[in-house]
């Protein structure tokens, strides 16, 4: 998607690949990821822009065929069909093809490499489905992620630091936009039960799957913005005069 506004010159633009990767979707939620190829969607564009917020997202849970050379090296969570990589496997190199791209890249943009999202599933008891039905934020310490998304918030950190020593060498620019923690504090972020439209409909006592991943409702999301505008004017990359 992309949206051009005509008096200031301005585009913005949405590209949606959610392993970075080159990725086929097949039926039944499975995916064939090219782990030695990126997505096209975001490459091709990558020149058009002057600032590109790079961000992860938790598909990488999703069960997929790894390929490389077009051929089957492995898989995740193929009930023992292939061998076993895993996700954080999948994850990592994933950061590492971008972050390359970036760093070889004759066009020097300004990259801000957002951090993993957090998510806040709580299991109950007698449902396989999860809730997070919080209303306030958590206190500092009252709430530990999950070994997973601290095992990717990891991996961020490790192959974020990597390209920038690399990067800074040639001109690469890269920042932070470290959101895990001070998301990690709010659940209350999350639209609940409706992860489908209109869940109650037949029942209003349903137990219904909620969507702990997404978030939409007011606070989380506003920080993560103010503290991009941030970063981008700081960086000079457009002015207040550009937006005012």
């Amino acid at each position: 998607m992309r949206w051009h506004f005509r008096s200031y010159n301005f585009t913005l633009a949405n590209y949606w690949a959610p392993f970075l990767l080159q990725a086929d979707f097949l039926s039944k939620g499975k995916v064939n990821l090219h782990l030695d190829a990126l997505d096209n969607e975001w490459t091709t564009n990558y020149q058009k822009h002057d600032c590109i917020l790079l961000a992860s997202s938790p598909w990488f849970s999703t069960p997929t065929i790894i390929m490389e050379n077009d051929t089957i090296v492995g898989c995740h969570s193929c009930n023992g069909q292939f061998k076993e990589l895993g996700s954080f496997y999948l994850y990592q190199r994933a950061l590492q093809m971008a972050f390359n791209f970036t760093i070889t890249s004759d066009h020097k943009p300004l990259v801000i490499f957002r951090t993993w999202s957090v998510e806040h599933i709580n299991y109950r008891k007698g449902f396989k489905g999860g809730f997070c039905d919080r209303t306030t934020p958590y206190d500092e310490g009252e709430h530990e992620d999950t070994p997973t998304g601290q095992k990717n918030y990891a991996i961020d950190m490790e192959e974020f630091k990597r390209a920038v020593a690399i990067g800074s060498e040639n001109g690469t620019r890269l920042k932070l936009l470290d959101i895990y923690h001070l998301s990690l504090l709010r659940p209350d972020g999350h639209p609940g039960p409706y992860m489908h439209f209109r869940p109650f409909d037949k029942d209003k006592h349903a137990q219904v799957e909620n969507d702990c991943v997404h978030w939409c409702l007011p606070g989380p999301i506003d920080v993560w913005n103010d503290l991009l505008m941030e970063m981008v004017l700081k960086e000079g990359t457009i002015s207040l005069k550009d937006i005012s």
